[in-house]
Parts: structure tokens; C-alpha cells; sequence
């Protein structure tokens, strides 16, 4: 089983997931708040055999549907916040670094609300906790803001400020 992130430019975000026999979905969320369901061919896993179109309330239902623990976006006058995991790999410039090396508030507008490390969540972390390799920024934020951050988390080219 494995998960893969991916940002569309101009368009949002797909997250790829291929299951534990080998089948590949994937989710793309669009800046506007669509959401498109993708099933791949099994041999071909760049074909995408079908495309579900689904709202926002759609894609609430049928994560209750998946897990039952409270995923919902929150609304805030009309302005979408989302919630998000974001792993620290080994790709990541900021493993070993203080949390605030990143400067995510005030580049991407998004907030480190905890960050979870093995059996352990550490919430309300200060800019002087360290962070490490394996861990998981718990990120609250628009979601331009939360994909800004995880791009930049991963040290990816549109993440890098000069």
C-alpha cells in the first residue's frame, strides 16, 4: 500500500493511492473545491479507466463512509480551512531543523497545529521543537496555504523561497 501527493499547477492536488493488491486511485481536489475520484487500469496504471465527479458534500459522505472520525473541512465566513497531515521524509530539508526554520506561518499563512512522532502527538509545538525524520506536521490552513506548506516540507522547487 502506498500513498503519493502531487501538485497540479493552476489546477490542485492529486493524491495517488495504490492498494494492497496493486489497484491504483486517485483523488484530485481542485483549487475551487471539486473533487474527482480515479480508478486506473491494473495494467496500465497512467490509464484512467473511470473519473466521479464529486461535490464537497459528496466527498464529506463518502469519507464518513471510509472513517467515521470527524474529517470535515471548517468554514469560517465563507473562507475554507482544511486540515492536513504532512509527513517528514527523507527528501526534506527541515528533518533535524527547528520547527521554526520553516517560517510556515508566515510563508504560507498555514498553522503546525501538533506534530505526531511514532506513539506520540506533540501539540502546540514552539518554533524551538526539533523536527525528525518519520514525523507528521499536523497542518490547519486555506488549502493553497496547506499545499504551499507541503511543498515545502518536501522540498520541492515550487516550495523554495530566494
Amino acid at each position: 500500500m502506498g500513498t503519493r501527493r502531487s501538485t497540479l499547477p493552476g489546477i490542485g492536488t492529486q493524491y495517488d493511492f495504490t492498494t494492497e493488491d496493486g489497484r491504483h486511485i486517485s483523488v484530485v481536489v481542485h483549487h475551487d473545491g471539486r473533487r474527482f475520484l480515479g480508478f486506473y487500469d491494473r495494467d496500465d496504471p497512467d490509464a484512467c479507466q473511470q473519473a466521479v465527479p464529486l461535490s464537497q458534500d459528496e466527498a464529506t459522505a463518502l469519507a464518513h463512509l471510509l472513517d467515521a472520525a470527524p474529517i470535515d473541512a471548517v468554514r469560517t465566513d465563507g473562507i475554507d480551512l482544511v486540515t492536513e497531515h504532512i509527513p517528514v521524509t527523507s527528501k526534506s530539508p527541515y528533518g533535524g531543523k527547528l520547527l521554526g526554520d520553516t517560517k510556515a506561518r508566515s510563508r504560507t499563512g498555514a498553522s503546525i497545529v501538533a506534530v505526531l512522532r511514532r506513539a506520540s502527538a506533540h501539540p502546540s509545538p514552539e518554533p524551538g521543537f526539533r523536527l525528525a525524520i518519520g514525523d507528521t506536521l499536523v497542518a490547519v490552513g486555506t488549502r493553497e496555504g496547506v499545499d504551499a506548506l507541503a511543498e515545502i516540507i518536501a522540498g520541492t522547487p515550487a516550495g523554495v523561497d530566494d
